[in-house]
């Protein structure tokens, strides 16, 4: 394994290297980007998958309510009966979750690579690169001893602008798909209301504020990686649910 991470390491190096005539001192951050952009590339049929997914389930959506309304005294019936609608339209429940999966490898990859003071045995070169002046394996609370507005500290300012801006698009179009396609309730009948479901529905569009958090903990490494999928992903949904009434599909969790 450590050799795996080795090699990855020399990766980013050699792809920092090219960039360098570009960015300089930034070029290890200019090869995260462009490696999470990679990612995102490699993962898009999946998005498009999971958006073919979620479209075919809202037309779906009134033989559901009907199965629901039939089978509303026989939970065990309805799952039953649910699971073949969706087999013989070909749509999978679990479609939308594959894509953000898929980059939690990527991720703690990164997380680790700038997290380890050595690699195979030898000094990590990579803890020696910055975002400006911002250490790639420094964290935000490391930032804030040259001030919240000292150099380090406006990298930081400059993502969590970029984050709570990316955050506050998705919350509106998330609150905009949700009142367009409220959430279907297995086993409740028509009007019934159920403990907990309007605490979650009101939980729901605030996911996206929570890549605040995760850039405010993780390496600047890992926080890059985050706020470039976080806005790559807000683009995309963006794009491939722009024919669905109430914009994009339900935000996941930004990976």
């Amino acid at each position: 394994m450590s050799d795996f991470f080795s090699a990855f390491a020399d990766l980013v190096a050699r792809l920092a290297d090219l960039l360098q005539p570009l960015f300089h001192g930034s070029a290890t951050a200019a090869a995260i980007v462009l490696f999470t952009m990679a990612v995102r590339l490699a993962v898009h049929p999946l998005s498009r998958a999971a958006a073919r997914g979620q479209k075919a389930r809202a037309r779906l959506a009134p033989q559901l309510a009907e199965l629901r309304r039939k089978h509303a005294k026989s939970p065990e019936r309805m799952q039953k009966a649910v699971m073949e609608l969706h087999a013989k339209e070909q749509v999978s429940p679990l479609s939308g979750c594959l894509p953000s999966l898929l980059q939690l490898p990527a991720f703690f990859l990164m997380y680790h690579l700038f997290s380890t003071a050595e690699l195979g045995g030898e000094p990590n070169a990579l803890l020696g690169h910055s975002l400006l002046a911002a250490p790639l394996d420094g964290r935000w609370h490391d930032a804030l001893d040259g001030g919240a507005f000292g150099p380090a500290g406006l990298v930081y300012v400059a993502l969590f602008a970029l984050v709570a801006g990316v955050a506050t698009f998705n919350y509106r179009r998330t609150k905009q798909q949700m009142a367009a396609n409220p959430l279907p309730v297995p086993g409740a009948e028509e009007g019934q209301s159920v403990p907990g479901m309007g605490a979650m529905v009101r939980f729901m569009p605030l996911m996206s504020f929570m890549t605040l958090v995760t850039v405010a903990v993780v390496p600047l490494a890992a926080a890059l990686y985050v706020v470039t999928s976080t806005t790559w992903s807000a683009v995309e949904r963006a794009w491939l649910y722009r024919d669905v009434p109430g914009g994009a599909g339900a935000v996941a969790p930004a990976v």
